[in-house]
C-alpha cells in the first residue's frame, strides 16, 4: 500500500495591521493632558522703585537708607562678605564674611526680616484656606515686603564673581522675602572694606 511521503504545505498569509484609530486614540490623550496639566506660571521678581514723596525730607531719606540697608560683596572663589548702614573704613570687624547656604546668608537676612516673614506666614496661611483673593495677596504680600521698617539690600558684585553667585544672592531675595533690594556699583570703599579684613584688596579685573 502506498503511503503520501509529501508534507502539507500551508499558505502563508500576508498580517496588515491598521493603526489608524491609534492616531485618533493619541490625539485624544494630548488633548487629554493638556486640558488636566496646569501651565507653569513664569516666575517673576518684585521690584520696588523709591518713593516720588516731595515732603519726605533728605535727612529722612539718609536715616532710613543707613539704618536699614545692607551691603552685600560679591567676591571670586564663591567669597561673600556683608556690612550694615554705612561703611566703615576704620573698623576691619565691620565687615563680614559668610556664605550662599542656609545657615549663612539666609540667616542673617531672616533675622533681619523676621517681622515682614512673619506677616507673611500669616498671609500665607490665609491664602491656603480660601480666605483672600490671589489679587489682594499680591498687594498685601507687596506692602509686607515694601514696608518702611524693612531692610533694604545693596548686592555689589566684583568682576572675580560668577553669574551663579548673583543668582543665588537674588533667590535669597526671594526665599528670605525681601521687597526692597538693587544690585550696585563696587566703588574703591568695599574694595578697602576687603583688604582690612582679609589683607588683599580684590582684582580688579
Amino acid at each position: 500500500m502506498a503511503t503520501s511521503t509529501g508534507k502539507s504545505k500551508q499558505k502563508k498569509k500576508n498580517v496588515r495591521v491598521d493603526f489608524t484609530p491609534m492616531v485618533d486614540m493619541n490625539m485624544l490623550l494630548i488633548t487629554f493632558f493638556m486640558l488636566c496639566t496646569s501651565l507653569v506660571k513664569p516666575q517673576t521678581m518684585e521690584l520696588s522703585m523709591p518713593s516720588n514723596d516731595k515732603k519726605i525730607q533728605d535727612e529722612d531719606k539718609s536715616e532710613v537708607k543707613a539704618s536699614k540697608a545692607i551691603t552685600l560683596l560679591l567676591d571670586k572663589d564663591n567669597k561673600l562678605y556683608y556690612f550694615s548702614g554705612e561703611a566703615n573704613t576704620e573698623d576691619p570687624k565691620s565687615l563680614k564674611e559668610t556664605d550662599y547656604s542656609a545657615n549663612g546668608l539666609r540667616a542673617y537676612l531672616m533675622e533681619r526680616n523676621l517681622d515682614a516673614l512673619e506677616k507673611k506666614a500669616e498671609l500665607d496661611k490665609k491664602k491656603l484656606d480660601n480666605k483672600i483673593s490671589d489679587e489682594d495677596y499680591k498687594t498685601e504680600l507687596s506692602a509686607i515686603k515694601g514696608d518702611k521698617e524693612t531692610p533694604t539690600v545693596i548686592i555689589k558684585a566684583f568682576p572675580g564673581a560668577s553669574y551663579r553667585n548673583l543668582v543665588d544672592a537674588l533667590d535669597e531675595m526671594q526665599i528670605c522675602a525681601i521687597g526692597k533690594y538693587v544690585i550696585g556699583k563696587v566703588e574703591d570703599v568695599d574694595r578697602t572694606l576687603i583688604k582690612n579684613l582679609t589683607g588683599k584688596a580684590p582684582e580688579e579685573n
